[in-house]
């Protein structure tokens, strides 16, 4: 028999009525429905299993008892404002109190249900369960609180940033030594305390760092709340949350000042030091070429004379002169060579270039080896001090490689540009591991080293077991020699 329109009609009214209530059973969300004064008149599984009460308990308690006292007024008064029409509804986080006595954390979405004619009649609350949540954020407030006082016990200066490059914090010590508030320090604030010359590095440092998720080390002068600039080793790390999400920078700095003066002190007396025996070799090499080799030079040109004068039948006599003029001449083509070791009278007239490819000249004719010299925008007039220090580090660094690569070829590249020297010597020996021959520790290594810092320079050693060593110096120029154009190019093979 078929159904009538009325009856179809109430068909999918129950069958949509069943199926809205299986929801309502089954939803995870806390439903719970009251009158204006608060008492219970539908509750579903999930809101009866968040309190802890059976539905037909709830029918006997008012709402306001089941949040906690400290929570309770701040409810009333937005459900005073439901009730005057002032808002249409509200959401709050909140305490109930479960019926076991522990609190639990909720969140609450209530709006007004109302009657067929449009009045408000009930309450109806959507309410989720938010303890863990609330939990890890105590949790969290807690660990920042004992992050905040140990770090405002440091003996250093800490500072904190986000994920957009502005700093968030920075500790007690940080603020005593620039006399400067939080806020003021906060953003990009901090940045008002470095020193103008020093600025625009610290920045590109930080920036590129963070670019790179790279942990980073810098140094810098830091204004003191006593306007003294102090200078500081600023050491940042990137931070990252439990998930792996990046979530900005952590960083210390200490006060280097001391330790700085001390360096300073101790590069001066280096520079006094290499100064000082640069002179001394120019006395002895000054010496030995303008009167002990010319002295010698006189012997064996005496020698010479006697060995000619000599009859005949003095063969004898005549071939020991020739052996004693033959090693005085080598004794007099030492000296001369040692003199230009020691220093390159070269170097003063016809500068480095020339300088550098007459000394590979003489190594290669005198040690029997091939050094392949390469020259190109090398000014014939530079500073001293760089012209010779470049030839210093050549001399030191082929003679290095003379005595422990076992290597018979060679190449040295000596190129200017506008800005700076470069200067780089390759050989294909032995190497060496330079873990167990650190940067620094040998005598060679050291005094190049300290030579290019004398003028800004840097040195760079790249070596492999089996497969050679190049060491590289860079030397900046100064404005002057900027200025002038470097257009010289010089290219040869010695051997």
């Amino acid at each position: 028999m078929s159904l009538s329109a009325s009856e179809r009609q109430s068909v999918r009214i129950s069958r949509t009525e069943e199926f809205f209530h299986k929801i309502y059973q089954q939803v995870a969300t806390g439903i719970a429905i009251t009158n204006w004064q608060g008492v219970f008149q539908e509750c579903n599984p999930a809101y009866c299993a968040l309190v802890g009460y059976t539905e037909n308990e709830l029918r006997t308690i008012d709402f306001a008892s089941l949040v906690h006292p400290d929570d309770r007024e701040a409810n009333l008064v937005q459900v005073r404002r439901l009730k005057l029409g002032e808002i249409p509804s509200f959401d709050i986080e909140n305490r109930y109190i479960h019926k076991n006595g522990k609190p639990v954390w909720v969140h609450k979405f209530v709006s007004v249900l109302h009657g067929e004619e449009g009045e408000p009649t009930h309450l109806i609350a959507l309410v989720t369960n938010i303890t863990e949540r609330k939990i890890a954020e105590e949790a969290l407030r807690e660990s920042e609180a004992r992050f905040r006082l140990v770090a405002n016990a440091a003996p250093v200066l800490i500072w904190m940033s986000s994920t957009d490059k502005l700093c968030t914090y920075f500790n007690n010590p940080w603020l005593d030594f620039t006399g400067r508030s939080m806020d003021s320090e906060l953003g990009n604030g901090w940045v008002e305390g470095v020193h103008p010359d020093d600025l625009q590095r610290c920045l590109d440092t930080y920036t590129q760092s963070f670019d790179r998720r790279e942990r980073f080390r810098m140094e810098y002068r830091l204004r003191r709340h006593d306007g003294e600039y102090r200078w500081v080793c600023d050491e940042g790390v990137p931070r990252f949350s439990r998930d792996g999400t990046f979530a900005g920078y952590i960083g210390a700095c200490t006060d280097v000042t001391e330790h700085k003066i001390a360096e300073e002190a101790l590069s001066s007396m280096s520079r006094r030091l290499i100064e000082a025996q640069d002179q001394e070799r120019a006395g002895i090499a000054r010496e030995l070429h303008d009167d002990i080799s010319q002295r010698l030079a006189l012997v064996a040109m005496d020698l010479d004379q006697q060995k000619q004068d000599l009859r005949a039948s003095a063969e004898e006599l005549r071939l020991g002169i020739g052996e004693t003029y033959k090693r005085v001449s080598d004794l007099v083509s030492d000296i001369h060579a040692m003199s230009h070791q020691l220093h390159s009278s070269k170097l003063d007239s016809v500068g480095l270039g020339a300088a550098a490819a007459g000394l590979c000249r003489e190594l290669s004719e005198r040690q029997k080896i091939l050094i392949d010299f390469f020259s190109e925008g090398i000014l014939e007039k530079l500073p001293e001090t760089i012209s010779l220090c470049l030839f210093r580090v050549l001399q030191e660094a082929l003679q290095n490689a003379l005595k422990h690569s076992g290597a018979k070829q060679f190449r040295v590249s000596l190129v200017g540009s506008m800005n700076e020297i470069q200067l780089t010597i390759c050989d294909e020996g032995r190497g060496f591991d330079v873990k167990r021959v650190p940067m620094g520790t040998g005598l060679g290594l050291t005094s190049m080293k300290e030579r290019l810092k004398l003028v800004g320079g840097e040195l760079f050693l790249d070596t492999q077991l089996q497969r050679g060593t190049t060491i590289h110096a860079r030397v900046p120029l100064p404005p002057c020699s900027r200025a002038a154009s470097a257009t010289t190019q010089v290219s040869q093979s010695t051997e």
